[in-house]
């Protein structure tokens, strides 16, 4: 799925038809029962995507689903003012533990992003990428993409708490309060979703010129006109003639 289409669907499945169903069903179904259906097509929609549509396996889209089921039971703690705010930030909290935590481990998590974009399919792909993730020059790359998205992840979830316990003030259960909910999933589930698509766009930017700044580049051709593979071969073929040459001697 190209990359506008899947956060065009993004937007619809995490914001547009849960303020739809907000705003349309709490008279005829009731608040409580409206509230949980529209908290729960967000979270239906990830794992089918991810168990049915992608069928990608890996650790992101392990996180993706854990995240999903988390915010599926969260649905049915029926809270309001300050839990309510927190339970709905709740997300981006595991979020920014995960990436700050990867960081404090010493395997930044955009190490794994950008392996499973450039798929090292063989064991010995697999160990060249290693290679390439222990330079210091890519490790440097990846903390600053990780960092970047860890903090980005703080701000918005700063944003949403103080947008939450601001906005959403009616008592769990009313018209009023699915109302509240909906204008805010207006602001956040569109905002939020187009800001972390700039910002991981930004930290692939950063995590790639990382990695090509330890690769050479083919004669004649830029490195962005080089499979990324042929690069890594050319790079490890000429360390091997340097290591051959003084041997030879």
């Amino acid at each position: 799925m190209k990359g506008w289409t899947k956060l065009l669907l993004d937007i619809v499945m995490g914001a547009v038809i849960p303020i739809l169903i907000l705003n349309n069903l709490t008279k005829p179904l009731g608040a409580p029962p409206a509230y949980v259906i529209a908290a729960l097509v967000p979270v239906a929609y990830v794992l089918v995507d991810t168990f049915a549509i992608s069928r990608r396996f890996n650790a992101i889209t392990t996180y993706v689903a854990l995240t999903a089921i988390m915010n599926g039971v969260l649905a049915f703690w029926f809270v309001d003012g300050w839990r309510y705010a927190l339970k709905d930030t709740a997300g981006l909290i595991v979020a920014v533990a995960l990436f700050f935590g990867s960081i404090a481990i010493g395997k930044p998590m955009f190490q794994f992003f950008a392996a499973q974009v450039l798929q090292p399919d063989t064991p010995q792909k697999e160990h060249s990428l290693r290679a390439l993730f222990a330079k210091p020059e890519v490790q440097q790359g990846m903390l600053g993409a990780t960092a970047l998205v860890g903090t980005t992840n703080a701000a918005l979830g700063v944003a949403n708490f103080l947008l939450n316990l601001n906005r959403v003030v009616a008592p769990f259960g009313t018209e009023a309060f699915n109302a509240q909910v909906a204008e805010v999933n207006a602001i956040t589930r569109v905002a939020f979703t187009l800001t972390s698509f700039v910002v991981f766009a930004a930290a692939f930017y950063l995590a790639y010129r990382s990695l090509f700044s330890v690769l050479p580049s083919e004669e004649g051709k830029s490195q962005f006109e080089s499979e990324f593979w042929d690069l890594v071969r050319l790079s490890e073929q000429r360390s091997e003639s340097r290591m051959a040459g003084p041997a030879a001697e």
